[in-house]
């Protein structure tokens, strides 16, 4: 039985199943994305979405949906579904569907009457490229199939309005045709792996809702274009290929092509083998550099999120090349912001304080997992350069006290960490000064370096590791001293004489470090607090429910959540963080724990985007999932633990024979 399967009865209850939400990707950017049903519930859906631009990742939709009619005996079923205005469902297409299944493929299957169809999806790797292969299973009489493409030709964060400035051209091609709406915008092509015959018919079809957007307060409604529909006769026993790209294709090669990229599919049998095909939609090859999408639907390049998804994402599922690849990327751009002070075009980001801290806790990662002299050979010098660059106070907003070592960085009128929440351009939480978890990642990031350096040969190291063990030791009380409270968890941020008393989850990335200026007793002590107040089945929340201001629920206008966004809705990937502390104070005896606690997630890969894990889960139950369906970082951080944990159980089995 598939590990990812649904039947007949959730899939016709459209309560059940339009919740449910696929992706695939070609890790060049593209994507496809929908409901399991195939209706469309958010403006960033459709069934081929490419990125245009040379600068930002800006993805756009060229087809929104393709509509199958099954035609038997002159009567038409159409296997399509919209949602138009007043919530009306048109077609009813979800009530043929029998069964939905997505190990290796997306796989449908509906009848008709004595008519079986199936139907898979698959996108080529590197090419922007959808195919989809029809099956007639069974049927007793001639049967023809008829395909109705939607076209948007937008950006997918924008709408489609009907005038009347598209192109309506519509020019054959080698097995079927191509459209171009708008200037500007590649051509798309239509084909099939055999002839159709193309009628056309051209529509505008109004009023098409997206219920997700319109749940969150946005713009929800739009027109789309159809210029009309291709028809083909299909035999018992017969399969038809259909193929949506930005370059035409030679139809005898579609088949050919469809089976060798299957071939090469990881089968979601598994949770680790979902999140490990979770991973992989991540990574964007653009010519010879290779990126980390931040997430989907809205996802873009982001440094932050980049380095502290990089070692999950990569070394997690045996992907070392991956890793060094995107690694080069983002180092290069670190590294030229460091000399020249200049942004980087398609990191965004890159100028945030913390990001040379996270690059070196990437490095620590692949230290771990690929071995320390791998680490020393490969990373030491750009490791020296960031902490050199840092010590003598080359990042404008990062600076680093003379007196007791810690760093201070200012964030009262742009945010500076991840809590990044704005309103009116305005930080939501403005954290300023010492924040907690920049001081345990300086902290860990200069012992790091000295433990990577101490066994270079090259004589220079000597000086850096004096330097930055001196460093470390003079900001390890004071960490102490500013931090750590009578009540035995860490103050979130420390602003002058404002020391902010929320519990937030920061203090757990600094207990889960690998290097923590706190002792065992003390690291205990916060970990408790966190165990009480801030772990849930999804992970950490942003804020404890005793804590003021705590709003669980990431629901309402764009405003409210974006107050809501850092005020008790969880995320997944402190878990990574709280798992690591937790395996640090409690050693082998705290595996079983974090095995029960990884089932939640487990769960999850039925739900929401099946397969992946949301940007972030409700402070309370029942810890629906909310914002990006499919979010880079929470899948890393998981991916870590289960490799993690793994690592612990295979050296215990080998100490015990």
């Amino acid at each position: 039985m598939s590990y990812l399967k649904f039947d007949k009865n959730l899939l016709i209850n459209l309560d059940q199943s339009l919740p449910k939400e696929m992706l695939r990707t070609n890790r060049a950017g593209a994507y496809h994305c929908t409901s399991i049903v195939g209706c469309n519930t958010r403006k960033q859906h459709g069934l081929l979405v490419i990125p245009l631009g040379d600068k930002e990742y800006k993805p756009h939709v060229l087809l929104s949906s393709l509509d199958e009619t099954v035609v038997q005996h002159g009567a038409p079923f159409n296997l399509g579904i919209h949602r138009y205005s007043g919530g009306v469902y048109s077609p009813n297409g979800h009530k043929y569907i029998r069964e939905f299944e997505c190990e290796s493929v997306p796989r449908m299957t509906y009848r008709v009457g004595g008519v079986i169809l199936t139907k898979e999806k698959v996108f080529i790797s590197g090419e922007n490229r959808l195919l989809i292969r029809y099956t007639l299973v069974d049927a007793h009489s001639p049967t023809t199939l008829q395909f109705r493409p939607f076209l948007a030709f937008r950006d997918v964060n924008e709408l489609c309005i009907a005038n009347d400035n598209l192109n309506k051209d519509i020019t054959p091609c080698d097995n079927g045709v191509s459209a171009c709406m708008y200037p500007g915008y590649p051509t798309l092509y239509m084909q099939f792996s055999r002839k159709p015959e193309w009628v056309y018919e051209p529509h505008w079809y109004n009023g098409i809702e997206y219920v997700k957007d319109l749940e969150r307060g946005v713009p929800y409604t739009e027109d789309l274009w159809v210029p009309g529909y291709f028809s083909v006769p299909i035999k018992k026993g017969e399969s038809i290929i259909f193929t949506a790209g930005i370059t035409e294709a030679k139809p005898r090669s579609l088949s050919k092509l469809y089976e060798s990229e299957i071939a090469t599919r990881t089968p979601r049998s598994s949770f680790f083998n979902s999140l490990k095909n979770a991973a992989k939609q991540f990574y964007l090859i653009d010519g010879k550099k290779e990126y980390m999408l931040s997430g989907y639907p809205w996802g873009t390049i982001l440094a932050r999120n980049t380095f502290m998804s990089l070692p999950g994402n990569t070394l997690a599922i045996n992907h070392r090349e991956d890793f060094e690849r995107i690694m080069e990327t983002a180092v290069g751009a670190l590294k030229h912001y460091m000399l020249t002070g200049e942004k980087d075009p398609k990191i965004h980001g890159i100028e945030l304080p913390d990001i040379p801290l996270w690059a070196i806790w990437a490095v620590q990662q692949y230290s771990k997992a690929i071995g320390a002299n791998e680490a020393r050979n490969k990373y030491l010098p750009i490791v020296s350069e960031i902490l050199n660059y840092l010590l003598e106070g080359g990042h404008e907003n990062l600076q680093v006290n003379s007196e007791t070592g810690l760093v201070s960085t200012i964030g009262t009128s742009t945010p500076v960490s991840w809590m990044n929440s704005q309103l009116h351009g305005r930080p939501v939480l403005p954290r300023s000064g010492y924040l907690v978890e920049f001081n345990a990642l300086f902290y860990n990031a200069l012992m790091f370096g000295v433990s990577l350096a101490e066994e270079d040969s090259k004589s220079k190291n000597s000086i850096n590791i004096e330097r930055w063990k001196l460093a470390a030791e003079k900001m390890k009380q004071p960490f102490i001293d500013t931090f750590l409270n009578d009540y035995g968890y860490l103050y979130d941020y420390v602003d002058h004489n404002y020391a902010d008393p929320s519990v937030r989850p920061n203090m757990a990335i600094a207990i889960g470090l690998d290097y923590s200026p706190l002792d065992r007793r003390q690291r205990k002590g916060v970990l408790d607090i966190v165990t009480r107040e801030l772990l849930t089945p999804k992970g950490l929340r942003t804020l404890s429910p005793k804590s003021y201001g705590y709003r669980p629920h990431y629901l309402g206008s764009p405003e409210e959540r974006e107050q809501a966004l850092h005020q008790g809705p969880a995320r997944p990937w402190l878990i990574g963080f709280y798992a690591d502390a937790y395996l640090k104070v409690f050693g082998f005896s705290g595996v079983s724990y974090i095995d029960r606690m990884l089932i939640g997630f487990s769960d999850e890969m039925s739900q929401g985007c099946i397969g992946s894990l949301s940007q972030l889960y409700d402070g309370n139950p029942p810890f629906t999932g909310r914002g990006a369906i499919s979010h880079a970082t929470n899948v890393a951080e998981v991916l870590r633990t289960l490799k993690t944990l793994k690592r612990l159980l295979d050296s215990q089995n080998q100490s015990n024979p």
